[in-house]
């Protein structure tokens, strides 16, 4: 006669009932779409301000849009009283600016790159890497400020006069030596973009995989012929991306570039002349805008900076992750 085992002697392990199970599994299903679906909803919604962003100003720059056309790009002239528009003196000032300061701060900021990437001891990374990323959090007012009282009347004095005595003979610099001016807006603009390209470009030429480094020393390189053939040619992609990543800053300015360079509508030669850029008259004459036509013709030129500005930087961020690639996710 067989006999019964005793309760909990030898009993089998407890197992959830299959309804359980398939309760469950349902319930995390259910939970990971609901957290997708709210990742994804704030996703968009990035892309749907930018969208109602642009929309916005379009509609209220519709006045300026429907009474100038393309006009608005291509003329000079910009006289309030008479309501006369054009935007070419503030984007030629924009871009000059930019371009200057593109012209000092690449050397400067992939110089930097380079070192602490590939030269520099490791002791001595982390705090000239915090140095350098601390001058983007210098207020843009500071910098103003310093332009006004320290880089102007250093080129008024001395910069400018060499300049002018030894290139005179180029258009470039010819003229008084005003301080303020395309000029000064490059230089302030220069230190303020380096940061940018320098902690990017660094990031860009750690990416680099070290067996490049390996196989060029293994070839019999230099330590230089390694840097320039293996590394620089490897992440170019990356590091022109940095540069547009710096543009993009330095097309949006605006306090700094407004105390230093001059602010007046007209389009010279030389970077000694004062000019202005399309920040700087938005920030000067969006106060004093009195009428519609006026108004409209500022915020149609704040769309077309950000219009610039968007495709700047997205053209920089295909160019940096075509290097290391954009941030997966964990499917991928």
């Amino acid at each position: 006669m067989e006999r019964l085992a005793p309760a909990g002697a030898g009993a089998a392990p407890s197992r959830l009932l299959p309804g359980a199970a398939s309760a469950s599994a349902r319930s995390a299903v259910s939970g990971d779409r609901l957290f997708r679906a709210l990742l994804r909803a704030v996703g968009l919604g990035f892309v749907l301000v930018m969208l109602a962003m642009i929309a916005a100003l379009a509609i209220a720059a519709w006045p300026a849009i429907r009474q100038f056309g393309w006009g608005f790009v291509v003329e000079s002239n910009w006289d309030p009283v008479q309501e006369s528009f054009g935007a070419l003196p503030f984007i030629y000032g924009t871009l000059l600016s930019s371009i200057l300061a593109l012209l000092i701060a690449v050397p400067l900021g992939l110089g930097a790159a380079i070192y602490l990437a590939e030269l520099a001891p490791a002791w001595i990374r982390p705090p000239v890497g915090f140095l350098i990323e601390l001058l983007a959090a210098v207020p843009s007012v500071v910098y103003g400020l310093w332009g006004i009282f320290v880089l102007a009347p250093l080129l008024r004095s001395w910069v400018q006069p060499f300049l002018g005595a030894t290139l005179g003979w180029l258009p470039l610099f010819q003229g008084p030596p005003y301080g303020v001016g395309m000029l000064a807006a490059g230089i302030i603009l220069a230190i303020m973009v380096v940061p940018f390209i320098a902690t990017v470009s660094r990031d860009v030429l750690l990416a680099v995989p070290s067996q490049q480094r390996e196989a060029a020393l293994a070839l019999g390189a230099t330590g230089w012929e390694t840097t320039r053939v293996a590394v620089l040619r490897y992440g170019r992609s990356g590091l022109i991306g940095a540069i547009l990543l710096g543009l993009g800053r330095a097309l949006g300015e605006t306090m700094a570039v407004t105390m230093v360079i001059g602010n007046r509508p007209e389009i010279a030669a030389s970077l000694f002349a004062p000019g202005y850029t399309m920040a700087s008259v938005i920030a000067n004459e969006f106060t004093e805008a009195t009428s519609d036509l006026y108004l409209a013709a500022l915020i149609e030129v704040a769309l077309l900076l950000l219009v610039i500005t968007v495709v700047v930087n997205a053209l920089a961020r295909l160019l940096v992750w075509s290097v290391g690639g954009p941030v997966k996710t964990v499917r991928e």
